[in-house]
């Protein structure tokens, strides 16, 4: 009878572990995410965004960045 119910537990109890995990894991792959992000902006920032950068933040930075993106994907004949 002990073993039926360690055979029952078992499952569940390893399921509650991969779920507790998963919370775990959630925060550091977002902040992989920016991370990787960060990079790529920092590698092609023009010198004025960089500015951005340090003085106001990432957030308005990054802004910054896309916006320029956005502007020349926009214009004909231009790449950025």
């Amino acid at each position: 009878m002990s073993f039926l119910l360690l055979g029952l537990l078992l499952p569940l109890a390893l399921l509650g572990l991969m779920l507790a995990m998963e919370r775990v894991e959630r925060p550091l792959r977002q902040e992989t995410v920016v991370n990787d992000q960060l990079e790529t902006f920092l590698e092609t920032a023009r010198p004025d965004e960089v500015e951005t950068f340090v003085s106001e933040g990432y957030a308005p930075a990054l802004e910054r960045y896309w916006r320029r993106r956005r502007l020349t994907r926009l214009l004909p004949g231009r790449r950025v």
